[in-house]
């Protein structure tokens, strides 16, 4: 078996998501294209973009934006939101956190005979 015959293709998995970079009790976020599996403050591919949730500011570059998801990045549920308010996807917004369904008080429902 030859070094040609055996090839192996490592598909890198990207996401568009927000990296903050702000001082205490002033966040400020970055939106960047970086791997799946990076570190919340490495370097990211590139920043498409800027948030300030305080005065919902947002500078975007709507062009490279899409251009990544052209290219199969998956985007956060909180950078899609701001996309779609932004007006940058046009689609739904999605849950932004995962919160557990409340249970339902269990109340018989059988029928008595």
């Amino acid at each position: 078996m030859t070094f040609s015959s055996v090839f192996v293709y490592f598909t890198i998995m990207l996401v568009i998501r927000f990296q903050r970079v702000g001082r205490r009790n002033d966040p400020a976020y970055r939106i960047v294209v970086a791997e799946r599996r990076s570190k919340p403050h490495s370097i990211g591919v590139e920043t498409v973009g800027s948030y300030h949730p305080k005065t919902k500011h947002a500078i975007l570059k709507n062009e490279r934006i899409l251009y990544w998801i052209g290219k199969g990045a998956q985007v956060s549920a909180t950078a899609h939101n701001l996309l779609v308010k932004k007006g940058v996807v046009k689609a739904k917004k999605r849950p932004a956190a995962k919160v557990p369904a409340q249970e339902k008080a269990s109340t018989p429902t059988a029928s008595q005979p």
